[in-house]
């Protein structure tokens, strides 16, 4: 009979189990790559860190209001799957927002004595001897800027009337570029311009001024050849005038509804989680696991996928990553609705229980190491990918040739190798260690993990470091969630799991994100991850000296128990309103 009522109990939690499994499979092909994706966009690191900015907010804004909600109205569960149609709807939302033309951009002028394209480039010699060795032709389309230099050439050289009196502003015409002939001068890129085409059909040879005169005139360039194409940088998109684009408040209202539905669901799909395990919150980390094996093999996958599927592009293409979210975020939709859940625990006044709660000093310090570990995390999910393209740029052609591969890799690595060994062993950790301990050898291992990123040359060998995640996010998280559904009072545990996701994720995640962007900005990566891992070690020490100083007047931590005990255990209200509060 025993034995049966175990095996009834599995049966209860293989939804969940398979929920967590599909969810993080399910987002994990899109979140990891949306800074790199918008950097592609055009957009600075300034943009990044503000957008992250305010998403977050509007996160820490949502989770507890939708978790009241949740409580309030007995409808967690509803609510829950809503989140998840929600998210899948939001990415494609953001892969399908109208994009900034952000145009590439050379000068048409005359190097030794031919006509050509002239533009300051960072691309290196090996792409160009890609480009070099084919010796053929490729043909870009070009609207040009027309002065009276330029009106000279097709006034006096090509023996246009019309460019003799009254010219036009601006130019489009066909150049085919000699690709043979591709060189790279003082940091710039050198396209030869084997002839032009009017679009009246006309071709000319190019032809420089007869008097040597130097001209230059800026030109809009799109090229039909890729390796042409990715010779001439991008142009970026000025900070300055971000905020009058329509396409930016578009991509941002989506990214704010992805943010806000990844957010609730989470912190409401994890009060469903502990409300079904009961009195046993150490098993919170065997369902959580399947999160990060969802995740790392997902991500991994979909990285070298993108690469594939971009292999010769100027650019990447991401199409394949936030297709394939949508569609695991469907089936996760179908799956959850078989969990058996009924939202029993019910209380009366919400708001009242959990201000109660906030007057703990210990519960107050928890916040703050939230918060901490928050802008820590920030810095990861943001800027992570970013230094790994950075030192990957920086190795020469073959280094960005596979760098989406490797950044599938690395959440493949911090997550299957990192997180789900950590959510495995995660209660027994903090049975034995105590959540305050654990909390402190949280801040350790990212200062470790942190400086250790700030050192390394190459990104490929931040495969093993990431290893680290298994602290860095497995064991804060299970410690974290745990933590909060322990000291949650009765009928209040979407709202607590949202209030503290909101301080992890709107203040934590949204404050490192700022404070990020703009030391990435100045210092670039490894320094920004020197500080931030200094300041971890300095949060670390600080964290175990406050919580000695509590231990020693008399204040107690707590350890896994059932929530009442929990309450009693660090003497957030008196016996007679605890008594109370259980009743209702």
């Amino acid at each position: 009979m025993v034995a049966m009522q175990h095996l009834e109990i599995n049966k209860k939690l293989l939804p969940l189990k398979a929920h967590y499994l599909l969810w993080n499979a399910g987002i994990g092909p899109v979140t990891p790559y949306l800074t790199s994706y918008i950097r592609q966009l055009g957009f600075s690191s300034i943009i990044v860190g503000v957008i992250y900015t305010i998403i977050p907010i509007c996160g820490m804004l949502a989770k507890p209001v939708l978790g009241s909600i949740a409580d309030r109205f007995h409808c967690q569960k509803l609510l829950f799957l809503f989140l998840q149609l929600l998210t899948a709807a939001a990415f494609l939302g953001v892969f399908f927002s109208p994009k900034v033309d952000v145009s590439r951009q050379a000068n048409l002028t005359c190097y030794d004595n031919n006509l050509v394209l002239k533009e300051s480039t960072t691309i290196k010699n090996c792409s160009l001897d890609d480009i070099r060795k084919e010796n053929g032709f490729g043909s870009c389309k070009l609207k040009c800027r027309v002065d009276d230099d330029l009106a000279g050439i097709f006034c006096n050289d090509f023996k246009i009337d019309e460019f003799c009196h009254n010219h036009p502003i601006s130019l489009s015409f066909s150049a085919t570029i000699s690709k043979g002939k591709t060189t790279l001068i003082d940091s710039s890129v050198i396209l030869s311009i084997h002839n032009i085409t009017l679009a009246n059909g006309t071709t000319y040879d190019p032809i420089c001024p007869k008097n040597n005169a130097p001209f230059s005139s800026r030109c809009d360039i799109d090229c039909a050849d890729d390796q042409i194409q990715s010779a001439i940088p991008e142009g970026a998109i000025e900070d300055d005038k971000v905020t009058g684009m329509y396409q930016f408040w578009i991509l941002l209202i989506f990214m704010i509804f992805a943010w806000v539905g990844q957010a609730a669901c989470v912190s409401i799909g994890d009060a469903i989680c502990f409300e079904l395990l009961g009195d046993k919150p150490e098993r919170y980390g065997y369902q959580r696991m399947w999160g990060s094996f969802g995740w790392g093999v997902v991500s991994a996958l979909t990285g070298f996928l993108i690469d594939f599927i971009s292999k010769g592009a100027a650019d990447k293409n991401y199409s394949i990553a936030f297709y394939t979210a949508a569609a695991i975020l469907a089936l996760d939709f179908a799956v959850s609705t078989q969990i058996k859940y009924d939202q029993k625990r019910i209380t009366a006044d919400i708001f009242r229980d959990v201000g109660r709660l906030l007057l703990n000093i210990r519960v107050l310090i928890f916040l703050v190491w939230c918060l901490a570990v928050g802008m820590c995390t920030g810095l990861v999910w943001q800027f992570l990918f970013w230094l790994v393209e950075d030192l990957a740029g920086q190795r020469g052609c073959s280094g960005m040739e596979n760098v989406k591969t490797l950044e599938g890799l690395i959440q493949g690595v911090h997550t299957v190798f990192g997180e789900a060994p950590f959510f495995f062993i995660s209660g027994r950790i903090i049975k034995r260690m105590g959540h305050v301990n654990t909390m402190s050898l949280v801040l350790f291992g990212i200062g470790v993990r942190f400086c250790l990123l700030s050192v390394i040359k190459d990104p490929w060998y931040f495969l093993p470091v990431e290893l680290l995640n298994g602290i860095s996010f497995g064991l804060f998280f299970a410690c974290m969630a745990s933590y909060a559904s322990i000291i949650a009072p009765v009928g209040t545990e979407a709202t607590m799991q949202g209030l503290i996701g909101a301080v992890f994720e709107g203040v934590g995640v949204s404050v490192g994100s700022s404070i990020a962007g703009s030391l990435y900005s100045k210092h670039g990566g490894a320094i920004t991850f020197r500080i931030y891992g200094i300041g971890c070690f300095v949060l670390c020490f600080v964290h175990v000296i406050v919580q000695y100083l509590l231990r020693v007047s008399g204040s107690q931590d707590i350890k896994y128990k059932v929530p009442k005990d929990a309450l009693r255990k660090i003497s957030l209200v008196d016996e007679k309103e605890l008594t109370l509060l259980c009743k209702q």
